[in-house]
């Protein structure tokens, strides 16, 4: 069944509209998982990939890109939105911390075997992640400081921020606090409820300025790999690439085909070495691999 409409129209998140457009997906067959019915950003991920809403989409949506023009790209120098410029300025201080990345190939067939049970619950793969990154964390508090003058921050909560692209430019970063030790369920429903008001600039400063380590998930546009830029006052951000098919050797010796996804962190070398990097990615993959029962509890 499709959303609901209200007063004649699909009800949606910018941010879903804005995704849906680019993906070519007609949200009035969009089933929404949001509030009162809503539809959000990830709804529209599910309906793209989706083989059945793939190929209904292709006709139309070449029908469409022959009958409607593109929009004129804009010409000389656009100024910038606050959001941009704070993104500027963030990037400056990054430029003059010595970082480093370190990847790690995870395989998620458990997980996403899991998320595909939870999700009909109100539970979203970056309320997922989140849990499984504070789980680390908390075997590791010194991913969870930062470099200050001639000494190491140790944070006492774990507080993960999701970076979030703003639909006209720069992005933000909700923040999940307590993710270690905050249920699935209402981690699941706390991203539900900041994703919309971080769209609409509604976010108060505590929502999405307190985050103690940060993950950029750009896996639903289905990039192999990327690096992240390391946001200020932070020691290390997390960037979680799409899951795919992949031929793996067993543990049976034989030659198999899993989904693998691929991280990569980046981190402050003033605090954190790369062996601490390696440690804490080695238990970030035992979680999603062998122990995603554990983002449960």
């Amino acid at each position: 069944p499709a959303a609901a409409p209200a007063g004649g129209r699909v009800v949606a998140s910018p941010f879903a509209r804005s995704l849906a457009e680019s993906k070519g997906v007609d949200l009035s067959t969009v089933v929404g998982t949001g509030p009162d019915g809503r539809i959000v950003a990830e709804d529209v991920e599910k309906a793209a990939a989706s083989p059945a809403a793939a190929g209904a989409a292709a006709a139309p949506a070449a029908k469409a890109s022959s009958a409607a023009p593109a929009a004129p790209a804009p010409a000389g120098v656009v100024p910038m939105t606050g959001m941009q410029k704070a993104v500027v300025k963030n990037m400056a201080w990054a430029d003059s911390v010595p970082t480093y990345t370190v990847s790690r190939q995870i395989v998620t067939d458990d997980f996403d075997a899991l998320y595909a049970q939870l999700k009909p619950k109100g539970v979203t793969v970056s309320a997922m992640l989140a849990k499984a990154v504070g789980l680390a964390l908390a075997k590791h508090p010194i991913m969870n400081s930062n470099y200050v003058e001639d000494g190491i921050s140790y944070n006492s909560d774990i507080n993960v921020a999701m970076a979030v692209a703003m639909p006209d430019g720069g992005l933000i970063t909700p923040v999940l606090k307590n993710a270690d030790t905050t249920d699935i369920y209402s981690l699941g429903r706390a991203w539900k409820d900041l994703v919309p008001r971080a769209m609409e600039g509604k976010l108060s400063a505590d929502e999405f300025s307190t985050g103690t380590f940060t993950i950029s998930n750009l896996g639903m546009f289905g990039v192999s790999q990327f690096v992240s830029i390391l946001p200020p006052n932070t020691g290390a951000i997390l960037a979680v690439a799409a899951s795919a098919p992949t031929a793996v050797l067993q543990k049976n010796g034989m030659m198999g085909m899993a989904k693998v996804m691929t991280v990569t962190i980046t981190c402050d070398h003033r605090n954190i070495y790369g062996a601490d990097a390696a440690k804490f990615l080695k238990d970030l993959a035992r979680i999603i691999e062998e122990e995603p029962q554990s983002l449960l509890f």
